[in-house]
């Protein structure tokens, strides 16, 4: 990312020119945080006063990033479940397994359920990473029914006494009522045996405004907690993530940076803002 840095060590010291502002602006939209938003960061770093109009805009953008924990959910005396959704082509099946893996690695004991049952290739590369981390996957047959699939997971991780169950969905396009009717059955059948914690959202880093689409329109249908954002790779802008975040309130509490197992870890809004910025 570091869209800016360029530009800021250009304007460290002394007042800023009418071009300046303007190219600052375009870097802003450029960093996919949207036209308006661009706009608005620009008319408050004017009337800030401050010798550093990197300090003004990093402020500014601090004051954006959502207030709420970014602490995955843990519940002390029974399974943690956490639900996960999106869009297809954002990485979400991916984004389970290596949810799954980094709760593995830190000890847990953790069940994943393939119930994206719309694509045959989810379940089987599911199962394929399950096999892989050592963590066993409950799954039903292809085009079955999602919510039943839910039901044997949580049955099971309760009598295994899992410390968490992570439940992969299907990502059709976000504007079909089917899908929210879906996704709403298998918290209904969940939660017939316990409660769902987390309701995690995945966002494709790289789809620039579209995001914001798809995260008002799940969070409007679902209770989500929480996003994780997908391709942080260095193909993102970056700024779409700050986007979201301001627009639904809702905290980034992982990001994926690439196509290995590994590849993923928890949001660090003081490091992304550096990284938008200075680095």
């Amino acid at each position: 990312m570091a869209l800016f840095s360029k530009l800021f060590s250009k304007i460290r010291s002394g007042s800023v020119s009418a071009q300046e502002w303007s190219d600052l602006e375009s870097s802003l939209i450029e960093s996919d945080l949207g036209a308006q938003s661009a706009h608005e960061v620009i008319e408050l770093a004017k009337k800030l006063k401050s010798d550093s109009l990197e300090d003004s805009v990093s402020t500014i953008l601090e004051s954006w990033l959502s207030a709420r924990s970014r602490d995955l959910a843990h519940a002390e005396s029974r399974t943690t479940t956490i639900l996960v959704i999106g869009v297809n082509g954002t990485g979400k099946t991916t984004s389970v397994a290596k949810l799954a893996q980094l709760l593995h690695a830190n000890g847990s004991a953790v069940i994943v359920a393939a119930a994206d049952t719309f694509r045959a290739a989810a379940i089987e590369q599911l199962q394929t990473w399950g096999a892989r981390i050592g963590i066993p996957v409950v799954a039903g047959k292809a085009q079955g029914d999602p919510a039943s699939v839910a039901f044997d997971a949580i049955s099971q991780a309760i009598s295994s006494r899992a410390d968490y169950l992570v439940i992969d969905t299907a990502g059709r396009l976000h504007t079909k009522s089917g899908l929210m009717d879906e996704l709403e059955k298998i918290r209904r059948v969940v939660e017939k045996l316990s409660p769902i914690d987390e309701v995690l959202l995945v966002v494709d880093a790289t789809t620039g405004q579209n995001g914001i689409s798809q995260a008002k329109t799940f969070a409007e249908k679902l209770q989500v907690t929480g996003l994780i954002a997908t391709k942080m790779d260095g193909s993102a802008k970056g700024g779409i993530t700050l986007a979201i975040e301001r627009e639904t309130g809702l905290p980034v509490k992982f990001v994926g940076t690439g196509e290995s197992i590994g590849d993923f870890q928890p949001f660090n809004s003081k490091s992304y803002l550096q990284g938008l910025i200075s680095d």
